[in-house]
């Protein structure tokens, strides 16, 4: 008798079928996982014949040690879940992450063609669960490997925060001798579609394939499987929900591509060529920073509510507004929120105005509204996306003065802000 887990071809009076046996919620309906990742029921009316191809559900977990090859460079791959490591979870029909590093190695072997892989487990965990705690935690990994003298360290992470995280780690790691790689996925490993080995082999070659030294991200570059994109950490969102190419370089562009097939890596931007120096980590985060999002119908105490808290990050509208000013009767609650921002600069908080348009940037003098915002103390975030002016403002808080951390938050430390931004045609 079928099991869930269980590798089963199907066959109806229309079709023919195999896919992975699920749970089916649905008395009198089968239900199976293709290998292109999409789940089919079949009425057990319809189906004519079904045979088990494969006990699945019996396979265990591959454990053993990852070889060691002495005449290779060393890749670590410090991993912490999300879908990169996911497979199917038989209980529910969904994916869980579930494998262990050695696991997900195993399923790659061109890794162990280029490098000796060694990998570590910080945290099985979703990307929705980081705190500012585990970017020091990932640092002093970090750490760790660059002092065992790996050539490169690979981040396997979910994607919903990858783009946060490597800003953050981009801030935390001020010199690196080695490239750190974030490198996450969008459909999961045991998916005929996922990416993840291909951005995992892309990220490892272009680790022993080059002298870059820097935090950055390795994804799909487009929805095909021909090129990877090397992004810069400070300057890169995920723009799509589910699509392999989701992520994509925000007023700025790729560091490199990786080519699939022929494994030829072309930089983009020339002066990432160089090495970088000796580890320099300062992994300190401080913990109250905030993010508000601007949006109609907003009220007083929404904005007081960040009153004690170190730092804060406006996500605001155009060039950089929030609601403050009375133009009609029907705005009257808005006279208030000036005065709410006020009280909260003046508990001690740190303002930092973001814009919630992805290109471009903030310009608090060109309206008057932005002068109102900057005459109560508000500062401009000017081209930053406002997850990276998160983390920033965070960094900034725990490793310096109040006083430097107002002059330094509108500098470019990490290539998180342009000085001039160039006019596009072409800005998706």
């Amino acid at each position: 008798m079928p099991q869930p887990g269980d590798r089963i071809k199907i066959t109806t009076k229309q079709e023919t079928l195999e896919g992975l046996l699920l749970p089916s919620f649905q008395e009198g309906v089968v239900l199976i996982k293709l290998d292109n990742g999409y789940n089919l029921g079949f009425p057990k009316k319809e189906i004519t014949k079904m045979v088990v191809l494969e006990k699945v559900h019996e396979k265990k977990p591959v454990r053993s040690p990852l070889p060691e090859k002495s005449h290779l460079p060393t890749i670590a791959i410090l991993h912490t879940g999300g879908t990169i490591a996911s497979r199917v979870d038989y209980r529910t029909g969904g994916v869980v992450a579930r494998f262990s590093p050695e696991e997900l190695v195993s399923q790659f072997p061109e890794l162990s063609e280029l490098a000796t892989i060694h990998s570590e487990l910080i945290s099985q965990m979703w990307s929705d669960d980081l705190r500012f705690k585990h970017f020091s935690l990932i640092a002093r990994k970090i750490e760790e490997q660059v002092k065992k003298g790996v050539r490169g360290i690979i981040i396997g992470m979910g994607t919903d925060n990858l783009a946060v995280a490597a800003a953050a780690l981009a801030f935390i790691v001020e010199k690196t001798p080695v490239p750190i790689l974030l490198v996450g996925a969008q459909r999961s490993s045991d998916r005929g579609s996922s990416d993840a080995g291909m951005n995992l082999i892309c990220a490892a070659h272009f680790i022993v394939r080059t002298e870059f030294a820097g935090v950055a991200i390795c994804v799909h570059e487009k929805s095909d499987d021909q090129t990877c994109a090397i992004l810069p950490a400070g300057k890169t969102a995920k723009l799509h929900s589910s699509r392999r190419d989701a992520f994509k370089a925000v007023n700025a562009e790729a560091i490199a591509r990786v080519n699939y097939a022929t494994k030829k890596v072309d930089f983009l931007q020339k002066e990432f060529l160089k090495h970088g120096g000796p580890l320099v980590l300062k992994p300190k985060m401080e913990e109250k920073v905030g993010l508000l999002k601007i949006h109609v119908n907003m009220f007083p105490e929404q904005f007081e509510f960040f009153k004690g808290y170190k730092g804060l990050v406006i996500e605001g509208t155009g060039l950089g507004h929030t609601p403050g000013q009375v133009p009609n009767p029907e705005a009257a609650l808005h006279k208030k929120i000036y005065p709410a921002l006020k009280k909260v600069i003046d508990s001690g908080c740190i303002i930092v105005m973001t814009t919630q348009c992805l290109f471009g940037g903030v310009n608090m003098n060109v309206y008057d509204k932005g002068r109102d915002l900057l005459n109560l103390g508000v500062i401009s975030g000017k081209d930053m996306l406002a997850n990276t002016a998160l983390v920033k403002l965070s960094w900034l808080l725990a490793n310096h003065s109040k006083t430097e951390v107002r002059r330094l938050i509108g500098e470019n430390l990490r290539g998180e802000i342009n000085e001039r931004l160039a006019y596009e045609e072409e800005f998706l």
